[in-house]
């Protein structure tokens, strides 16, 4: 148990390695057994079994009897919700739930696309909105490019049109994130799914 009295870790006994931790760790710190200096505590068992509103030295005394940790389960609570459980094992919970929860969350990736030229022919255009469709119904945003190349900046009008046309055609499956808008010597076009 953390905390005991007499093994020089009370509740004013902190290390500056530990103060510097628990500044690093910020909002995610969890005050455990001596740590939570609050009068009184609303205790939840070592079965889970409400116990009511404790004093939390006497809350402190049946953790140590049950020899498990006082963990603040919720603090912003009043007054804060503490449990008497394992913390070594609350921990590993808790990690366990934020990485399924990492997993599960999709991150929207930019792919794309990119176009030779304002004088691109139907098969190829075909060919490179097949892709849009594939990236689009994964989630993805997609950039749309036209590449103009020596005098092919005299047909930027036309590189325009290619890129709404794309646009055109794809609105049952994408939505116009950004308008075309020349960077460099590319004029892009960004999509994102409905």
């Amino acid at each position: 148990m953390r905390g005991v009295p007499g093994t020089g870790r009370g509740p004013n006994s902190h290390t500056l390695q530990e103060g510097a931790n628990i500044a690093a760790r910020g909002k995610s710190f969890t005050r455990v057994n001596y740590e939570i200096r609050v009068p009184q505590v609303r205790l939840i068992g070592a079965q889970g079994d409400q116990l009511g509103i404790v004093e939390t030295r006497r809350a402190l005394e049946m953790a140590e009897a049950a020899e498990l940790d006082l963990v603040e389960i919720a603090p912003e609570a009043r007054p804060p919700v503490c449990r008497i459980i394992d913390y070594g094992k609350f921990r590993y919970d808790k990690e366990k739930k934020v990485k399924e929860a990492r997993r599960k969350q999709h991150t929207v990736q930019m792919k794309q696309i990119r176009v030779a030229g304002a004088n691109i022919s139907e098969h190829d255009l075909e060919y490179r909105m097949a892709h849009i469709r594939e990236f689009i119904s994964k989630g993805n945003r997609v950039k749309v490019s036209v590449r103009f190349r020596g005098r092919q900046m005299a047909y930027q009008d036309k590189g325009r049109e290619v890129l709404l046309d794309v646009a055109k055609q794809l609105q049952d499956v994408a939505v116009v994130d950004q308008d075309p808008r020349m960077e460099g010597r590319e004029m892009s076009l960004i999509l994102r799914p409905v």
